[in-house]
């Protein structure tokens, strides 16, 4: 079925649907500028300035941010607590060229055109208005500024053995990401949402995360296992009337089963975007 670009322009709420319980921070601290963001490497340029957009913990800013040096990081992300451990990352790994502040996606606290770099990982999917986003983006980017955008498309996880379990995880997954306004299937929309928002020179490819060594399937695993229960996702699922608690369970032990099995496998497919800002804004 086709879908519409702007289609969830309307929407009114912003709900993260992961939260951030220990157990979603745990995955989000694995992440890298090598596994999350290699498709932006060859793009980075010593002395770029960088804006980190929904930042997280704040391990690919601080990882951007020595790719970068002597140019800066700055990380953006919507909740306080997550500000204050991201840059106490960058403290803890002496990382001084990066910084961390409590933004929205949809009104940053910056002038127009300050950095060169744009980038957000994972981010669009959970947003009500990613387009709007986009054209933010295009208002603090320097003309010929690089947009980088990877979000994952749940519609082409695949996973094995083929647990009935997982099955509900999916479901109930996709119904909660879009109960939250979100869109779970977002890698395949980004060439069309930054399309609409302005961007030319529009460049796409594909990557994939893999979990299928035992210790892959351990940390992933162990990880979803315990989301399903006590995460954002979970309260959200049992507010939006997706799952009950005994359902939820069923999935917590489905994902104990699947990482215990030596043949276990999954891939997640995730979309990638670069993008430049026109050097002539169509907005203005």
């Amino acid at each position: 079925m086709a879908m519409d670009p702007e289609q969830n322009e309307v929407a009114p709420r912003d709900q993260y649907t992961h939260g951030h319980h220990e157990s979603v921070l745990r995955s989000h601290t694995w992440r890298t500028v090598a596994n999350s963001a290699a498709y932006l490497i060859p793009h980075l340029v010593r002395g770029d300035v960088v804006l980190d957009l929904g930042c997280g913990p704040g391990t690919i800013s601080v990882d951007l941010a020595d790719r970068v040096s002597p140019g800066r990081v700055v990380g953006v992300d919507a909740a306080s607590g997550i500000v204050e451990q991201a840059a106490a990352h960058a403290a803890d790994t002496g990382t001084e060229n990066a910084q961390f502040v409590v933004g929205d996606a949809y009104a940053l606290p910056f002038e127009d055109e300050v950095f060169d770099v744009v980038h957000a990982h994972q981010v669009l999917q959970h947003l009500a208005r990613p387009i709007d986003a986009l054209r933010e983006a295009i208002r603090v980017l320097k003309p010929g500024g690089v947009l980088a955008v990877r979000d994952v498309d749940y519609g082409g996880v695949t996973w094995f053995p083929p647990l009935p379990g997982l099955a509900d995880w999916m479901s109930t997954y996709q119904a909660v990401a879009r109960y939250d306004q979100g869109e779970p299937d977002a890698g395949r929309m980004l060439k069309a949402w930054v399309r609409a928002a302005g961007f030319e020179q529009v460049a796409c490819t594909a990557s994939v995360w893999c979990f299928a060594s035992d210790a892959e399937r351990d940390w992933w695993g162990s990880s979803w296992s315990v989301r399903a229960t006590e995460s954002a996702f979970a309260a959200h699922a049992v507010e939006g009337g997706m799952a009950d608690v005994d359902g939820l369970r069923a999935i917590s032990r489905a994902w104990l089963d699947w990482k215990e099995d030596p043949d276990g496998w999954m891939q997640m497919p995730h979309g990638e975007v670069i993008a430049r800002k026109p050097l002539a804004d169509p907005s203005r």
